[in-house]
């Protein structure tokens, strides 16, 4: 088998004329250019360099071999400058990610992810958290943006995105009907919230629970932007990331619940097995990172900005004027 230590031996001893000179150029010593061409000829059965000749010359199948050799070595010199600079990466990246990133950040991280790694090609996923960790389990994605805690922690490298603010929203017309019913608001309406694999179902499920309602009625949906249609359209109480619907909120089409303790935020990450290009896959990270934090920020800035009154249903307040509570983001 041929090993590029000899063929490195090799090419520097025919452009060099020379053992010492080669040795020197590989910062080894005169004997070891000498054996590992010796090896070399051994593996390929002939003499490659006619070593009574000053300075020394190929054979005429040393010539014709030396070619070869020379593109062999310029191909190595190649494929390793990929680990030189993260900006070459150039491989298609399966990214994986889950809908209400999709539906907020994704975009801006995706132009620049795209604008630092110019030649990168991106094949985009988007699912529930469960089954990207589990496609990345079986080597089919590279990254996630989801929600961990579904793999071993000694296998993967995770960076931690800024969390989503939950709120629980209905329709215009059923603002009047929750909160002329103290204490009921939780029962008066079904639910509707993601996918029952999804950790955000869970977690309203044992809300509801700390609240006092044991069998909630809860429509699983598994896309976002279903959720939100479902909403605004009257067929339940949607348990929804607030910057996401924050537009609908602001033109009166959705009204949100001043609930008696806050919904659990969602948490994500970016997530990748240790082994994968770890200098790359965590700059891709930090740079989930910051399109994360100035979303959050952002959001953050529009909601206390904005004047929500009028929007609001305080469902355990018996007032026949519902929707006139203030917030400390008014």
């Amino acid at each position: 088998m041929l090993d590029f230590k000899e063929l490195d031996a090799f090419v520097w001893a025919v452009k060099l004329g020379s053992f010492r000179k080669a040795a020197a150029r590989l910062h080894i010593t005169q004997p070891s250019v000498s054996e590992r061409i010796s090896r070399l000829e051994s593996t390929v059965g002939e003499l490659l360099l006619e070593r009574s000749a000053r300075p020394i010359q190929p054979t005429m199948r040393g010539r014709e071999f030396f070619l070869h050799a020379e593109r062999m070595l310029a191909q190595r010199d190649e494929a390793l400058k990929l680990f030189d600079s993260e900006e070459d990466f150039s491989a298609p990246l399966r990214l994986g990610t889950i809908e209400t990133i999709a539906h907020s950040w994704f975009p801006r991280f995706m132009q620049r992810l795209t604008e630092r790694y110019p030649k990168l090609i991106i094949e985009l996923t988007v699912d529930y958290s469960p089954a990207l960790n589990e496609r990345l389990t079986g080597n089919e994605l590279d990254i996630l943006l989801a929600m961990n805690g579904y793999l071993p922690p000694e296998q993967i490298d995770q960076e931690t995105l800024s969390p989503y603010e939950m709120g629980m929203f209905v329709s215009p017309r059923h603002a009047q009907r929750l909160s002329e019913r103290p204490h009921a608001w939780c029962t008066t309406l079904p639910f509707i919230s993601f996918g029952k694999l999804a950790r955000p179902y869970e977690e309203l499920v044992s809300y509801l629970a700390a609240q006092g309602v044991a069998q909630p009625r809860i429509h699983s949906v598994s896309t976002l932007m279903t959720i939100v249609r479902l909403t605004t359209e009257g067929l339940g109480i949607g348990a929804l990331p607030v910057a996401t619907v924050l537009d609908e909120w602001r033109r009166g089409e959705l009204y949100r619940l001043a609930l008696p303790a806050p919904l659990p935020a969602m948490h994500y990450d970016v997530i990748w097995r240790s082994a994968n290009h770890p200098r790359f896959c965590r700059g891709v990270g930090r740079l989930a990172q910051e399109c994360a934090r100035e979303y959050a920020t952002e959001k953050h800035n529009e909601i206390t900005n904005t004047c929500f009154t009028g929007r609001w249903v305080t469902p355990n307040a018996a007032s026949s004027t519902p929707v006139q509570h203030l917030h400390p983001y008014e």
